[in-house]
């Protein structure tokens, strides 16, 4: 067991460390997070243009009445997340090259807006579409920011810049600095968007459709849980490796549902949003670990174990399971590592079904992850109480999984605690 460990640890922890570490990945990873507090106080306006309330209550009428009022903060922050996720895309791109990484920003927005051609509406003038600044527009958004920032990088590389005396205040510097490349980007994005009339969206569109329809079936969630957990098998972030690169298609199911629930429709067309991940499958973190640490403090005969199990239960009730990740430890721990990895699968299953059969409404409010799972729950499905039973049940699924495999474990630590040799 010690061999295959270090095996483990050697052959595919490094690797896979690297990878998580990939300069393009932190920056689309680091851009989304960081659209995070518009994305999630958008959302909630959703929740309040349609409260989970009886219809004949007043504030349900009242609400039903001024929907397209309410709803303007929501079209301002979370219908346009990739305007707020291209600025964060350059910022980080361009910071972790150490060049100005407000100039990587704005530079990355630019490009963005410049895929998008203005139409002119009479009494209105020029008007920007908006369509292609929410998750839709995802996909271009990542290429278009990370090419605008590689051209920024270059041009500051090779000293394609315009340099002012050092008595210049540093701003206006930085400012000239930048004018080359933007000249560069916007005269490159003009000839593809206005000249040659492509629509980038577009085509980007049909190139990730598969993607995009393959990601909301049965496998396409199932592959994202199983890496994300053997990832963290391993002690990396399985979220922010995997999240980096499904993390975009997960936005544009959220806002595809969000959209049809401003609009009233009796149906969503997604089942697998992030929000289903976060509610249903990491019940407590990654792993689903909430059910871990039940049995923890239910079962455990190991003193260590036993007090372990009381210190993380309120950071696990609250989905931070770092404290089970690394003290147990799950991390590169041949017992635990099998249920923490198929516990997830079959949550999966469970919850992808319940939500495609109807049981439970899919979910198109993005709730602050810190929640308890079922109060996010109901607050992502928009106020379905059916969505309160259904962590519930999965909840039980995972203490039944990982009971087994603990009781062998904490025989092993009690053991050691007994001073017994013989534990192998």
């Amino acid at each position: 067991m010690g061999k295959f460990t270090v095996f483990l640890e050697k052959k595919v922890s490094s690797p896979m460390a690297r990878l998580a570490e990939q300069r393009h990945l932190l920056a689309i990873r680091d851009g989304v997070i960081s659209s995070l507090p518009f994305i999630i106080v958008g959302s909630f306006f959703l929740l309040i243009a349609s409260p989970p309330l009886p219809e004949a209550w007043a504030i349900t009428q009242w609400a039903t009445e001024h929907a397209a009022e309410i709803l303007i903060p929501y079209r301002m922050t979370m219908f346009i997340m990739s305007l707020y996720v291209a600025f964060g895309i350059g910022y980080n791109l361009a910071k972790s090259y150490k060049v100005d990484p407000l100039s990587g920003a704005q530079i990355a927005v630019a490009s963005l807006l410049l895929t998008i051609t203005p139409t002119v509406i009479e009494e209105l003038g020029f008007v920007l579409p908006m369509q292609y600044l929410g998750g839709s527009g995802l996909f271009v958004t990542i290429i278009v920011s990370i090419i605008s920032v590689e051209i920024f990088r270059i041009c500051k590389q090779k000293e394609i810049t315009i340099k002012l005396p050092e008595a210049v205040p540093a701003s206006v510097s930085r400012s000239f600095e930048a004018l080359i490349p933007v000249a560069i980007v916007i005269v490159l994005m003009t000839i593809i968007t206005v000249v040659m009339g492509i629509n980038l969206h577009v085509v980007i569109e049909k190139l990730v459709a598969p993607i995009i329809t393959a990601g909301d079936s049965l496998l396409g969630v199932l592959v994202p849980v199983f890496l994300i957990t053997f990832f963290w098998s391993f002690g990396i972030h399985g979220v922010s490796v995997v999240g980096s690169v499904a993390r975009p298609v997960w936005e544009v199911y959220l806002l595809n549902n969000a959209e049809a629930a401003s609009a009233g429709a009796s149906s969503l067309p997604h089942v697998a949003p992030e929000p289903l991940y976060q509610w249903f499958i990491w019940v407590g973190g990654s792993g689903a670990t909430l059910g871990l640490v039940i049995v923890m403090l239910i079962f455990s005969r190991s003193k260590y174990l036993k007090n372990l199990g009381r210190t993380v239960s309120i950071p696990s009730l609250f989905n931070i399971n770092e404290p089970v990740m690394f003290g147990l430890p799950i991390v590169l721990n041949p017992i635990l590592i099998i249920p923490f990895i198929v516990t997830p699968l079959v949550l999966t299953i469970v919850s992808y079904l319940a939500t495609s059969l109807g049981l439970v409404s899919p979910t198109f409010i993005k709730a602050p992850w810190t929640l308890p799972a079922p109060i996010g729950a109901y607050l992502a499905t928009g106020g379905d109480w059916r969505s309160i039973i259904l962590v519930l049940i999965n909840i039980a699924i995972s203490v039944v999984i990982y009971f087994p495999f603990f009781k062998i474990y904490d025989k092993k630590m009690h053991a050691l605690e007994q001073g017994e040799d013989t534990i192998s």
